[in-house]
């Protein structure tokens, strides 16, 4: 099973090497830490926060985020939709999430701010209540997707089918409206 790691602090280390070693970590916080393409199969975060780190192409089979938190961090090409399904919840604040994948999980609630999250595969996501504040969704595909109640008025570049998603009370500004009319080739205004 590995080691336990509880409310320890890292900060400003190269993982690239050596990898972060298997096991459970709660708690703790990443500080400018460097994991490109490291493998974090089989690794479960418990409310544990990720600043500053470079987690792109990262491993995620059987990854857990229980309640983490992702500020400031450099995360392209991620294979969400890897990860255990248990107890999965994030959040993103400022993070550049850019050709990843969160096919088919549950983001009740989620919430994406000032994100970069272009060319993201959302297809059978439930993303209820989901929060994409000031974030550039420029080439993300939404299919079959739940967006009941997600709020999409500061999303910048939607483009998004209503008749492939479950929308109801779903959230969006005049300016960003015109996003979901792209389909069928029309100009407004």
């Amino acid at each position: 099973m590995g080691h336990f790691v509880e409310e320890v602090t890292f900060e400003k280390e190269d993982f690239t090497i050596d990898g972060l070693e298997r096991g459970d970590y709660e708690a703790c916080t990443f500080i400018n830490c460097n994991f490109a393409n490291s493998d974090f199969s089989n690794i479960r975060f418990i409310d544990c926060e990720f600043q500053d780190c470079n987690l792109s192409a990262v491993k995620l089979g059987g990854t857990g985020f229980q309640d983490v938190r992702f500020q400031n961090c450099k995360m392209l090409g991620l294979q969400f939709d890897e990860c255990s399904d248990f107890l999965f919840q994030v959040s993103f604040d400022n993070c550049q999430l850019n050709h990843s994948s969160f096919f088919a999980n549950k983001l009740v609630k989620t919430t994406f701010i000032e994100c970069k999250l272009q060319d993201v595969d959302f297809t059978n996501c439930n993303l209820t209540s989901a929060v994409f504040d000031d974030s550039d969704i420029m080439g993300a595909t939404f299919t079959n997707c739940t967006l009941a109640k997600a709020d999409f008025r500061t999303a910048l570049n939607l483009g998004i089918d209503p008749e492939r998603n479950r929308m109801k009370g779903a959230q969006f500004s005049q300016q960003n409206v015109i996003g979901l009319l792209n389909k069928y080739q029309i100009k407004v205004g």
